[in-house]
């Protein structure tokens, strides 16, 4: 038995999927299965019933997976004990963040944080929502930027920025020429969204709601950038969040009028790390850093 084992286990019971607990542990599937195997072989207990449908844990499987996640956390305590005993802002940190904040958010704070923390390693890791909350609580990742709300008694979750959307066309549409748009002048639109599993997709559902605005039922994207390439083609029109905006021939970026910034349509984005964490100071202090870096902006 060994640790690395202990990790395949863990991520098994919070996927229920072979394939994808393999994805989030970087590994083959047939890896992981074989593991998995040599510790039911070692434990000389079923942990997993395999069926053709989903991943079900025995009822001694459950009890150890608890166990396992706590072993997890004590290990993971101790290299973070003394690592920080080293050099409390230094050694490496595992920092997880959604596709739709990434390619946007990472070059603006990245050198700040290189910058105030000069002996800091960031290892990046993009994944949607479901995919970094995971690998969060299974110690495979020390903190997480992730779209708000985040709820979980075990973390400690700071907001970083609050992000307006924009209503994004083409320039040859008809409300192109406006300075600003109302939600009611979306009714009818037939807006392009994001596929299934990313939460932006859920937020601008919401926005679309409201509105009375319909999805395009014949695209999703997986990317932010293949939206604004199919708005760019006139295929339709989207919301596309403020950080995202970039200077791009035909297509128009337009605001939602409001009486207040903060009551237009808009999402949150915030910094999450388990509240047991040894690195709890860092990342406390990368929390304000993050925020006055992006506030620059």
């Amino acid at each position: 038995m060994n640790i690395r084992d202990l990790k395949y286990l863990v991520a098994v019971a919070e996927c229920r999927h072979f394939g994808h607990a393999a994805e989030v542990c970087h590994v083959s599937q047939p890896t992981l299965s074989t593991q998995l195997k040599k510790l039911e072989e070692t434990l000389d207990v079923v942990l997993i019933e395999r069926t053709n449908r989903q991943v079900v844990l025995s009822a001694v499987g459950e009890k150890i997976v608890a166990q396992a996640r706590r072993v997890l956390r004590e290990v993971d305590d101790l290299n973070r004990i003394a690592q920080q005993h080293r050099d409390p802002f230094g050694g490496d940190l595992r920092l997880g963040v959604i596709p739709t904040v990434a390619p946007y958010l990472l070059p603006r704070i990245l050198g700040p944080i290189r910058k105030r923390f000069p002996k800091l390693r960031i290892q990046l890791n993009e994944g949607q929502t479901a995919d970094i909350t995971v690998r969060l609580r299974a110690g495979l990742l020390d903190a997480i930027i992730l779209a708000l709300p985040y709820v979980d008694d075990q973390c400690e979750v700071r907001p970083l920025y609050r992000e307006a959307f924009y209503f994004t066309a083409s320039t040859q549409h008809a409300l192109a020429r406006r300075k600003q748009v109302n939600e009611r002048d979306l009714a009818s639109e037939q807006m392009l969204l994001l596929e299934d599993g990313h939460c932006l997709r859920d937020q601008a559902l919401a926005v679309c709601e409201s509105a009375g605005a319909v999805e395009n039922a014949n695209f999703r994207a997986t990317s932010l950038e293949t939206l604004r390439q199919m708005v760019r083609a006139n295929v339709g029109t989207t919301l596309m969040p403020e950080l995202a905006i970039s200077k791009t021939p035909g297509i128009r970026y337009i605001p939602f009028a409001r009486p207040s910034r903060s009551d237009a349509p808009h999402r949150e984005i915030g910094l999450c790390w388990r509240r047991a964490s040894s690195r709890g100071d860092l990342l406390e202090a990368m929390s304000g850093l993050l925020k006055s870096a992006v506030a620059e902006v």
